[in-house]
């Protein structure tokens, strides 16, 4: 089946000055959120309708909105973060979107002790949500403070059954950075329920951060990055999957550079023919 190819509005910040920015040619999707405000995001439907693109949510919709606390409060209460969920997924249901994307499971440092009836009373929750909504809801675990792998581990060892009816994304960087030699058994193991994947790789600054790059054919074999080409065929293996480019500029990668992580993943996706 034929796999889509997307840009993240992290390639720019969400800066709606560069809304334009995000259609590449060939692309059939973009994945945003955290616009400035409201007529930033009206700006933006225009603009995807007129170039006929679909588009998903990266949840919150607007910067000021929580981004990690479903399950624990981390930056705001969890009541509220429900409630963000909720009304997201009416509204952006009935304005067409693909999808609301969400970080889950996130938790700060490390899993509590309730970590387990925590996870399953979110997602029963999720489900009603999307049920009531008819919005796809996309999970996303992610890396916690200073890195903490607690979250993306513990969602891997749950067992498939928690998780029907709901999709899943895979960040590559993330999921490398927690435990790079076991992302390859866990694309095996939730290969049917991967919908989305986001695509960087990763570099390490002299202060200790790392910044998200673009994918690019030359990390494969410069001992300093990751290799990320055989985990993307190998992700390539599932139904279908919205491949989506979440670099930022940060490092200021030329726009050759961009292209040619493009065209090389097209490859690797079987889109060359196009």
């Amino acid at each position: 089946m034929r796999h889509r190819l997307g840009v993240s509005g992290s390639t720019i910040l969400s800066d709606p000055a560069h809304f334009s920015a995000l259609f590449w040619e060939g692309i059939d999707h973009i994945e945003i959120g955290e616009f400035p405000d409201e007529p930033s995001f009206t700006t933006f439907l225009h603009m995807c309708r007129n170039q006929t693109i679909t588009f998903g949510i990266h949840s919150p919709l607007l910067r000021t909105g929580s981004k990690y606390d479903l399950l624990e409060s981390v930056f705001m209460d969890s009541a509220h973060a429900w409630k963000q969920v909720e009304h997201e997924c009416r509204m952006l249901r009935e304005l067409g979107a693909s999808y609301l994307l969400v970080h889950f499971p996130y938790f700060k440092r490390g899993v509590p002790a309730r970590g387990f009836e925590l996870l399953e009373q979110g997602l029963d929750r999720l489900r009603r949500i999307q049920q009531a909504s008819g919005l796809s809801i996309i999970c996303e675990p992610k890396l916690g403070f200073d890195k903490s792998s607690a979250a993306i581990r513990f969602f891997h060892d749950s067992p498939l059954s928690l998780w029907a009816d709901i999709g899943l994304c895979m960040d590559i960087g993330d999921f490398l950075l927690a435990d790079s030699d076991s992302v390859s058994r866990c694309v095996d193991k939730w290969h049917n329920q991967i919908k989305v994947v986001h695509l960087h790789n990763v570099e390490h600054t002299k202060e200790g951060k790392y910044w998200w790059i673009p994918v690019h054919p030359s990390h494969e074999n410069d001992g300093i990055h990751y290799q990320t080409g055989g985990l993307i065929r190998q992700l390539a293996q599932s139904p279908q999957v919205t491949f989506v480019f979440e670099h930022t500029p940060h490092n200021q990668a030329s726009a050759a550079f961009i292209q040619e992580g493009y065209e090389w993943v097209k490859m690797l996706v079987g889109r060359t023919s196009e």
